[in-house]
């Protein structure tokens, strides 16, 4: 009988024992789980980060590229209308003088 109380008590201690190792193990594995999902997200933002980089360095150029042609065609137009203003000047005032006078 107390051969069976003690197997009994042996089985509830090592019961406890593969329980505890059960829990360590769980929370072991969650961690584990844990810092594999940091280091995935951490990997994933360092991309995002410089993919937007490049985006924004593309965009940056794209757009200094059509600041520089606008600016382009505007000094050209104003050069236009500068030598227009120079050849015509004399004769648009002959003539808005003549249409106010008569």
């Amino acid at each position: 009988m107390q051969d069976m109380i003690r197997r009994i008590v042996e089985a509830d201690n090592e019961a406890k024992a593969l329980e505890e190792e059960n829990i360590k193990a769980t929370e072991k594995e969650k961690q584990r789980i844990e810092k594999e999902a940091e280091s995935i997200y951490k990997e994933y933002m360092d991309n995002a980060q410089e993919e937007i980089k490049k985006n924004d360095e593309h965009l940056r150029k794209m757009y200094e590229r059509k600041l520089s042609d606008s600016t382009a065609k505007q000094e050209s137009v104003l050069i236009k209308l500068k030598a227009d203003y120079d050849q015509n000047c004399d004769k648009w005032v002959d003539e808005i003088v003549s249409r106010v006078i008569g």
